[in-house]
């Protein structure tokens, strides 16, 4: 559990961004899905539940970045408004407190910045911010369901991972893809914990990592990634519990064996590799069938997949999943 007062959040506190936002559009299929995975790059233990934290000021505007396009998901859900996402987070290499986590993230520094990207790969390269956002950013709106049983919904910018891995032509032998998150304790005072082994580390299966659903985020709600939410660039794998969306990358590397994630070294007795959300599996210290979604009150049911199953089923057909931890 993590400690501090708990304050619930009523609707009428957290409004949706409609100035923001024009018609419904969702574009679904299988070689794009523009439509529907924080704040969560640590999305481990049982935390507490919504508080009312300070607003942060707004993201940096860019022109390159869309602006939502919907109201809602494809499902009919509402947007989670941008200050909440900007002020409930999941990132322990600040602090452990959701709370604090947009106050300590306040002065990081995101630029310049650099991804350095190889590994089992005929064409290496080191990209830098600017590389990243030639790329053609979309909007994506997806669900985030937090394995604490918390989730929110986030329209996301960014561009499909699959986009820059071909670009570095993964070889014959790689099999699965390694991120990882910025070092620098100086910047990031909860690298100073003794309890956890940085760097934060997170993996996919190739083809999962190829899907066109997952996704490189730049931006939210039309808005460079503020720090908090894993500027200036995170993954946001939206049928997978949160923690495997790993913020603040600096590294991908293609590899042959399967990678051993943060949580996986921290406690591996709880989690796994795979995570996929699966609301028939509990967390060994809770249960896993329902949600609250961050702004609204009451619980909801959690979806198979958090609600991808129709495009991503078939990457598990045949597979084990009900010991995802």
């Amino acid at each position: 559990m993590i400690g501090g007062n708990v304050v619930k959040i009523h609707p009428s506190e957290i409004t949706p961004e409609h100035i923001y936002l024009s018609r419904r559009r969702f574009l679904k299929g299988a070689a794009a899905l523009a439509a529907a995975t924080l704040a969560v790059a640590a999305c481990g233990p049982e935390g507490s539940g919504p508080t009312a934290a300070p607003t942060a000021g707004p993201g940096l505007v860019s022109p390159s970045l869309p602006a939502p396009s919907a109201e809602t998901d494809e499902l009919g859900a509402a947007l989670t408004s941008y200050e909440a996402i900007t002020n409930y987070n999941n990132f322990y290499e600040f602090t452990t407190s959701k709370e604090r986590v947009a106050d300590l993230a306040k002065d990081f520094r995101t630029s310049p910045w650099e991804v350095q990207v190889g590994g089992l790969a005929g064409k290496p390269r080191v990209f830098g911010l600017e590389d990243l956002l030639e790329f053609e950013q979309e909007e994506r709106i997806y669900r985030l369901r937090c394995v604490e049983a918390w989730s929110m919904v986030i329209p996301w910018v960014g561009f499909p991972l699959r986009r820059l891995l071909e670009e570095v032509e993964p070889l014959s032998g790689a099999q699965y893809v390694r991120f990882e998150t910025l070092v620098d304790p100086e910047q990031m005072p909860g690298q100073e914990r003794a309890s956890f082994s940085w760097p934060y580390v997170e993996g996919l299966r190739l083809d999962e990592a190829m899907h066109d659903l997952t996704l490189l985020a730049t931006g939210i709600y039309g808005k460079s990634l503020l720090p908090q939410n894993g500027a200036p660039v995170r993954l946001v794998v939206p049928w997978k519990y949160g923690f495997k969306s790993i913020k603040s990358i600096v590294k991908i590397d293609l590899v042959e064996e399967m990678p051993v994630s943060f949580w996986m070294a921290s406690a591996p007795h709880e989690y796994g590799f795979y995570a996929t959300v699966n609301p028939e599996v509990n967390h060994p210290r809770w249960s896993q069938a329902t949600e609250r979604r961050i702004g609204e009150s009451g619980r909801m049911e959690t979806l198979p997949f958090n609600g991808y199953a129709e495009e991503v089923a078939h990457l598990y057909e045949g597979m084990d999943l009900s010991q995802w931890y």
